[in-house]
Order: C-alpha cells, then structure tokens, then sequence
C-alpha cells in the first residue's frame, strides 16, 4: 500500500510545511480508512473510479472495538472478495445470553441474505485487509496522511440548513509533517470515524436528543479464547451492585485471546455519572469464573470511545459531500454494531457517487439520503425508542428477565436487535417488529 506522497522540501519561514498541489482532480477522495471508508473505495475502484483514500494512522493500528463481525458484516466482507481472510479469524455461531443467574445459546438465525455465522477478528488486523483490498482494486491510498482541514468551493453560496457544504478536497499533511499536499477531487466522502474532526469542520453534529452510547474494551488471556459463543451480559452492574443501563461482551479471538468490554446507554446525553473504567472493573469481578478474567490476565490497558447511534450525526449530504459510517451516526442502537453499518453505507455511498460521476450530479447525493431513511429510518426509530426505555433500570431489569425465561423470546429480540428480519416470511419477530414499528410510527418517543 502507498504511504503519502510528496517531496522532502524544506519548511516555510513560517514553520508551516510548504503546500504542493499537483492540479490533478481525483474523481473522489475519501477521508478515512476505516470500515466505511475503505469499502466505499472499494466499491468505486472496482468500478473504474478514480479514487483516494486518506487515512491518518498506518497500517495495521489499534481501534477500540468489540472486533464481533455478525451476519451483515460477513456478507459485506464476503462480497468484497475477502472469504478467505475470514477464514483466518475465530468463527463463532451464535450468541449466548446471561443474565441473573440464567444463560441462553442463541444460534443466528437462516436468513436467505445472510450468512448463520460470525467471526471474531480485531480491528488491528481487520481494517488493514480491507484497506489492502480497495488498494488492490484501484484505489490509492495513502496511509500516514491526515485530512487537516476541508478546501471548500469559493464559488458556491453558503450551504442551506441541513446540508454540507461543497468540498472540493483538502489539505491532507503526512505523518512526518514534512509536507503538506492539497488533494482534489470532484466528490468528497467524510469517513473519519465517531469523532469525524473533518466532518464537524463542514458542519455535521450529533443530535443531542437521540441516544449515545460509551463503550470500553480490553484483551485478556483465556482458556476460554476458542468457545464457539460470543457471550453478553444484561445485568451489568456498578460497583455498589446497582444494575446499569448497558451490557457487557465477552469475545473470543481463538488466538489465546477474548474481548472483554462494557457499553453504557444514555438517552439524554449523559450517563448519570457513571465511570466506565469502574463499570469495566465490576464487570471483570462479576464475570463467570470459568473465564478466568482478571487484573494478571490483562494484556494492557482498557480503551474505550464514544458511539453515536441511529444516524445522529448530520447533516450528512452536500452538493459534493456524503458522510458515512460512524462519521453519520450510523451505529445500531440496539447492539452497539457499527461495522456493518460502515460497510454497507459506504457501499451504498459509492453505488450513489458512482451514478453522481455518470452524470445525474446532486440529485444522485441527494438520494443517498433517502436510500439512508429506506434502509434504516424506521428501523432506527425503533432502536431508538426502545434504548430510551431500557435506560430506565427498572424497565430494563423487567424485560431482561422475563426475556431471559424463554429461548423463544430471546431467539426474537436476537432477530430484531442483530437487524436479521426476514423479507420473505412473518414470523414471530417480523410480527414482533411490526408492533413495534406501529408504536414507533403512532407514538413517537414511546
């Protein structure tokens, strides 16, 4: 893969690296290389786009995730061309349930677009296979360059309320700030993650109304690294036992290794003072012994991050401009998922840009919007309801454990939650969301 290119010149008077713009005007630039951003390059190399990918970090590097691909995310990775490099992470077929003393398998259920299988494989290793992938395809990418600041078009009016400006590129500096280069492009796709710096330089925020979530993780040592389950925990408790809206994972890697992390849920924007550093603490100390998690057993430090959920962020569209993955708010709220979600939206952004390009322009931008609210608006209002009525303690310790008494119910809330409703049949969970979806509709904020 390409690092930044550019010449070793020395610095201005000024201190600033000098700008080198080569006038060249890329089809498309893509502001980060994470899921969203490396899959829409994909797609758009492998249709013959002219397309660059900046990408601050070099590969392979660190990300704070739970590193669980489900169904969704396997079937975006499968069509990219990466069965294969799956086949190298820790394949699990299900999820299991616990909670107050009861704990329930939960195998994923056959969907005829999705596959009944996860992996479990770390974004260090991850994100660089996908990167790798859209470089292969086409795509330049250029690893070690940080998107520094949005060049906007000088001739076009101030953007209305609720959309982006018109980008026209940016000024992109190498790792070694020995230059900076301005990259041009026809259309740009804000990719660069939940706290998207390039994306709120253009304007995009989150909704404060709608709910976040927090979320801490760390990699342990276990006999247990290879269990066949990926495990969550519905009763997560704070240190004084109290139980918390949120939930704890336990993934594993297969390689010696398991994912151990806590997510708190927050309706109003705050999380009640709650410190996710003791929250994690409690959840190692609670956790079933069988996985022999402890302090001895850790493999560095916990981190952690914020994820803003069911498309908060916005606006997400401009003349020129989409924003995609968590850089829109994209994650699921009702399990935290996020990596699906960036893959699909940034194939669903390339498919859109790929028609931009071929001349239908702004209204081909403007339909991303729409195909965003198709997809997932009336799903995500659903999640949405529903995580602002399980930050109520006691309603969430009510329905996790009367879910928690049956197979069956806790088989339909996998089917909802892990976004899995069949298209061709109505069953239980497809009826199960339809009432749910009617109470989204009638009641809003239910």
């Amino acid at each position: 893969m390409a690092d930044a290119a550019g010449s070793s010149s020395s610095r201005t008077p000024g201190g600033r690296p000098p700008i080198t713009d080569d006038g060249r005007v890329h089809d498309v630039l893509v502001v980060g290389g994470g899921p969203s951003g490396s899959a829409c390059a994909y797609w758009l190399a492998d249709a013959g786009w002219d397309v660059v990918l900046v990408e601050k970090k070099v590969f392979p590097r660190e990300k704070t995730c739970g590193d669980g691909l489900t169904p969704r995310a396997v079937r975006q990775l499968t069509d990219m061309g990466l069965a294969g490099a799956l086949a190298g992470g820790h394949r699990y077929t299900g999820l299991r349930s616990c909670a107050y003393g009861m704990s329930l398998e939960l195998p994923w259920p056959n969907h005829p677009s999705f596959p009944a299988v996860g992996y479990v494989i770390t974004r260090h290793d991850l994100d660089q296979l996908v990167a790798e992938r859209a470089a292969k395809a086409g795509a330049m990418v250029w690893q070690g360059t940080e998107a520094a600041e949005p060049v906007l078009d000088a001739g076009t009016a101030s953007p209305s309320p609720g959309r982006l400006p018109a980008c026209t590129g940016a000024l992109v500096v190498d790792r070694a700030r020995t230059t900076t280069h301005t990259l041009r492009a026809r259309y740009v796709v804000v990719a660069d993650g939940a706290n998207s710096r390039f994306g709120r330089a253009l304007g995009t925020s989150r909704d404060r109304g709608l709910p976040l979530g927090m979320a801490l993780r760390g990699y342990f040592r276990s006999p247990r690294h290879d269990d066949g389950f990926i495990e969550s925990h519905l009763d997560v408790r704070g240190p004084d036992g109290t139980v918390v809206p949120g939930y704890g994972w336990i993934f594993p890697l297969g390689d010696g290794r398991v994912n151990v992390g806590v997510g708190l849920l927050s309706a109003e924007g705050h999380h009640g003072g709650i410190n996710t550093s003791h929250l994690m603490s409690a959840f190692i100390d609670q956790a079933p012994g069988s996985w022999e998690l402890s302090p001895a057993a850790s493999c560095g430090p916990p981190t952690g991050g914020k994820l803003p959920m069911g498309l908060s962020v916005g606006p997400r569209v401009g003349p020129t401009t989409l924003a995609i993955g968590d850089a829109a708010g994209a994650i699921n709220p009702f399990n935290g998922e996020g990596i699906a979600y960036g893959y699909e939206t940034g194939r669903l952004a390339a498919a859109c840009l790929g028609r931009a390009l071929s001349g239908e322009g702004e209204a081909a931008l403007d339909d991303y919007e729409h195909q965003l609210e198709a997809a997932y608006g009336l799903y995500y209002q659903v999640a949405n309801d529903f995580v602002k009525m399980l930050t109520r303690p006691k309603v969430m310790e009510y329905c996790v454990r009367t879910g928690m008494r049956s197979s069956a119910v806790m088989g339909v809330l996998l089917k909802i939650m892990a976004n899995l409703l069949r298209p061709d049949e109505l069953g239980a969970a497809e009826l199960a969301y339809l009432g749910l979806s009617g109470l989204a509709r009638a009641i809003p904020g239910w």
